[in-house]
């Protein structure tokens, strides 16, 4: 990340040195807010990388040649088509964070040959996602741009979240550790300021968010697997348990096209019916998975969750009876 923010320092001071501005290093390293020493470091990057830029002694500023162009990125047909899939992938709902891939893929299409234009016009139109039911996130732009550049900066967060176990909205100070897209919604991995260990946050629930100028306390080890261990889903419970599911023949061939877990095993009968087994930390967030298979699937452990399976159904059957 920190690779990537001085990447977009340094086009940035190319892109002020191709404009009709007049900028010497100091005008520069205002205009981006860096060290003087820093623009000299940035100048040197531009001068490796082909970049013909003069100080022009007439207006006292510095300049890149006018008849400098970049070369045209020289992307394969396949490359291209991945372009194209990306920008069809992040401009549906949800997944529309910040300006998503279409603006790269216009640039390429504007510098590349009008054939190559063409097919990347045309995989863009042959390629749609649909129903993915994701989260609603049009409200979420602006938090999820404040968290981007927090995790960038490594800064620390502020705002108000309206968790759905709460009456009011709580205020919040956070470490942010990482945006993660999960179980068809965008989550903050972020540390409470009084407390020690991280927490999932929907972003959705954010009623208003911030990056401060505060540093954040991220620590260098810290590995999103490990956080997340064997949860089913985002949150993972405090007791590990051996889960077996057996689904009629009906729903066999249809459960095993996916993998639902990481720990998945799959056992066919003769019979044609088959055994998913899992490990998993908590029992919340398998136990709705499997209500949704109900009629094709029985639990066979733990009793705990065979127990939870049908004291759901029955909740159910007397709510549709009244």
């Amino acid at each position: 990340m920190r690779q990537a923010t001085r990447h977009a320092r340094t086009l940035k001071v190319l892109q002020l040195l191709q404009s009709r501005g007049r900028y010497t290093i100091k005008d520069l390293a205002a205009e981006v807010e860096c060290t003087e020493r820093t623009i000299y470091r940035d100048l040197a990057v531009l001068e490796l990388a082909g970049v013909p830029w003069y100080h022009d002694e007439k207006d006292k500023c510095y300049r890149v040649r006018p008849d400098f162009r970049f070369p045209v990125v020289n992307l394969t047909d396949d490359e291209l088509l991945g372009q194209a899939m990306a920008t069809a992938i992040t401009s549906v709902a949800g997944l529309n964070v910040m300006a998503g891939a279409g603006p790269t893929t216009k640039k390429l299409a504007a510098s590349t040959s009008e054939e190559r234009a063409k097919l990347l016009a045309d995989a863009e139109q042959l390629v749609a996602v649909l129903n993915l039911k994701l989260a609603d996130h049009r409200k979420s732009q602006e938090v999820i741009k404040a968290i981007q550049w927090a995790l960038l900066q490594e800064k620390q967060l502020t705002g108000l979240y309206a968790s759905p176990y709460q009456d009011k909205p709580s205020k919040l100070t956070l470490h942010p550790y990482r945006l993660v897209l999960a179980q068809q919604a965008w989550y903050l991995i972020a540390q409470p300021s009084d407390e020690a260990a991280p927490k999932s946050y929907r972003v959705a629930r954010f009623k208003s968010l911030r990056m401060l100028d505060t540093p954040a306390k991220i620590p260098a080890g810290f590995d999103l697997n490990a956080y997340f261990g064997n949860a089913w889903g985002v949150y993972r419970g405090s007791e590990s348990f051996d889960v077996e599911i057996l689904f009629l023949p009906a729903a066999a061939a249809i459960v095993t096209e996916t993998v639902w877990h990481k720990t998945q095993a799959v056992k066919q009968n003769k019979d044609g019916s088959v055994r998913l087994s899992f490990i998993v930390d908590g029992l919340e967030e398998i136990l709705w998975w499997v209500l949704g298979w109900s009629g094709n699937a029985k639990v066979l452990g733990p009793e705990k969750l065979r127990r939870m399976v049908v004291d759901q159904l029955q909740a159910a059957l007397k709510l549709q009876s009244e």
